[in-house]
């Protein structure tokens, strides 16, 4: 009788095991992923986008956003490993050729403008602007073991070393600045401490009292006690004009602001969690973007955004290349004839 029991027993505990496996399986079917990767720029806002999704979704559908940089995002995007890539640049020739070859179509979304930020230490009293010449003397493949003092740029500066943080080379930011300060995209000196992660090149910045580097508005703005933000002349009769959301979006802060964007894949978009988390990012992004220190684009923007994405419109409105000096109207205009 008592072995029965036992037996009896044993039974019931084996079923309560199989029913919480059975329980632990279905949790895990129920949450879906969507892969994100690519710009640090980016990060920020699409961090704080993820975070309002996957609570509006009660954690049903877990978004993971990397930060590999916007080319090296790219790379993974093309490969078909990531759903949607973070981009601080549109996607360049190369880049859309190695998604022909894997059969990826793409989805282009802008998303926001940064204002590009050259800064200094607060210590720094010898400047507060700079010019896009100075900026070329300093950053030029030429000036690599030659520009290693602020003298060497200018007599007048201090003879102190020069300490430089930049960019990484798989970051868009590398390329938009180096296109619109040098002339061409990835020419640069290698001898700076250079990136992908923009909270390296801010500590740097903060940490060196010779510093001077370059990191989107967002990193900047909450360190703006720590750190001192140049006001740029790009030598065009505008004179020298700080960073700021405002000179963005009166189209005088150049050539150093810039449209940021997301790509989706079309294939990946079949997915309804992917499907979902575009839409919801292109409803729910101004607050967020505001919060982070970027400048949202216009109210048009978006519903324009969300319109050709469930309509199915594929492709860039850009030419494979990281074009200077776009402003929100241009960009405005490119969207709406797309």
């Amino acid at each position: 009788m008592q072995a029965k029991k036992v037996a009896a027993g044993l039974s019931a505990v084996s079923a309560l095991a199989i029913t919480v496996a059975s329980m632990q399986v279905s949790a895990v079917a129920q949450t879906r992923t969507v892969s994100i990767d690519g710009s640090s720029t980016v990060f920020p806002v699409m961090e704080a986008i993820a975070e309002e999704f996957q609570k509006s979704k009660k954690n049903q559908v877990r978004v993971t956003v990397g930060i590999s940089g916007t080319g090296g995002g790219f790379k993974k995007f093309c490969r078909g490993e990531t759903d949607i890539s973070n981009g601080s640049r549109p996607i360049l020739t190369a880049e859309i050729e190695d998604c022909k070859k894997t059969g990826v179509n793409f989805f282009e979304l802008p998303l926001a403008f940064d204002a590009l930020t050259v800064a200094v230490s607060p210590k720094n009293t010898a400047l507060e602007c700079i010019s896009i010449a100075d900026l070329k003397k300093i950053w030029e493949p030429a000036a690599q073991g030659k520009v290693m003092r602020w003298s060497d740029v200018n007599p007048s500066w201090p003879n102190r070393p020069l300490k430089l943080y930049g960019a990484g080379a798989d970051s868009g930011t590398f390329d938009y600045f180096t296109e619109a300060v040098v002339g061409k995209a990835k020419s640069s000196r290698g001898d700076y401490t250079a990136s992908e992660d923009d909270n390296v090149l801010v500590q740097g910045i903060e940490n060196d009292v010779n510093s001077l580097g370059y990191i989107p508005f967002a990193y900047y703005a909450p360190h703006a006690a720590k750190m001192k933000a140049l006001a740029v002349d790009w030598g065009k009769g505008q004179g020298c004009v700080k960073p700021s959301l405002e000179n963005v979006l009166a189209g005088t802060y150049n050539p150093l602001s810039r449209p940021l964007f997301f790509y989706a894949s079309q294939k990946a978009s079949a997915k309804p969690e992917v499907k979902e988390f575009v839409e919801f990012a292109l409803k729910n992004a101004v607050p967020l973007i505001k919060e982070v220190k970027y400048l949202p684009l216009p109210d048009r923007a978006y519903p324009l955004s969300l319109a050709r994405f469930q309509k199915g419109v594929l492709g860039t409105v850009f030419g494979g290349v990281p074009e200077v000096g776009v402003s929100i109207d241009d960009l405005m205009k490119r969207e709406s004839k797309h």
